[in-house]
């Protein structure tokens, strides 16, 4: 049977319960998760769909085909979803916990996506089709949908109501001193 190791003393204060604005901003990086999801299908669709509009340019150096290019895309894509998607959990999961370097690490996470945001936009295509053109838009869309997620899971983050969460326990601010 399994017996649970004793302490050896008190275990710290307690921590605080976590404010309606914090959960309500966890839940908007759970939805940025979801969204991201929603995005790297689109994404595999549009890849799949116009490899040619995927595949202008070099790639290191290298002036590849269609044919060859198209694994090494899908490769990348599938990555780099995964990680976006693995963040906006991991964010969430810290940012519950009241973990302050989460706070800012999301806010810097924010401010990335931001700069990223109008290369989200679809630009003309080499042979538009209508599929293509629709998950094109599909695929802006769940960027600008992500992106306002976390906005305003950042803008929850930083509320009055919330800091007081993520200070360090123990924490009390200094009074100015009396003259």
């Amino acid at each position: 049977m399994y017996q649970p190791y004793p302490s050896s003393g008190p275990a710290g204060p307690p921590r605080l319960p976590v404010p309606a604005p914090v959960l309500a901003a966890v839940k908007l990086m759970y939805a940025g998760a979801i969204a991201g999801v929603v995005g790297l299908i689109i994404g595999l669709a549009l890849i799949l769909a116009d490899i040619r509009a995927a595949t202008r340019g070099r790639f290191l150096g290298q002036s590849l085909t269609a044919p060859q290019m198209r694994p090494l895309i899908i490769t990348v894509w599938i990555v780099f979803g995964v990680v976006v998607i693995a963040l906006w959990l991991w964010m969430a999961r810290a940012n519950r916990q009241g973990r302050r370097w989460a706070r800012v690490l999301s806010t810097v996470l924010f401010v990335l996506a931001t700069l990223q945001l109008r290369g989200a936009f679809p630009r003309p295509l080499s042979h538009p089709a209508v599929g293509v053109t629709m998950l094109s838009y599909g695929s802006a869309a769940s960027f600008v949908a992500t992106w306002l997620a976390g906005a305003f899971a950042v803008w929850l983050l930083w509320r009055p109501s919330s800091s007081a969460f993520f200070r360090p326990q123990g924490f009390t601010q200094a009074l100015p001193r009396q003259r």
